[in-house]
């Protein structure tokens, strides 16, 4: 499972996924992984 996380590539600070798609210049959508819960 991963996540999608909008980011500014100027200051760093996170946004909306909507937003970094939408100014694409500036802003980077970043994937991050979930780790996975360990199981009995």
């Amino acid at each position: 499972m991963a996540n999608k996380i909008g980011r500014s590539a100027k200051t760093g600070q996170y946004t909306t996924v909507k937003k970094a798609q939408q100014y694409s210049t500036t802003h980077v959508v970043e994937t991050r992984k979930t780790p996975k819960k360990k199981g009995k």
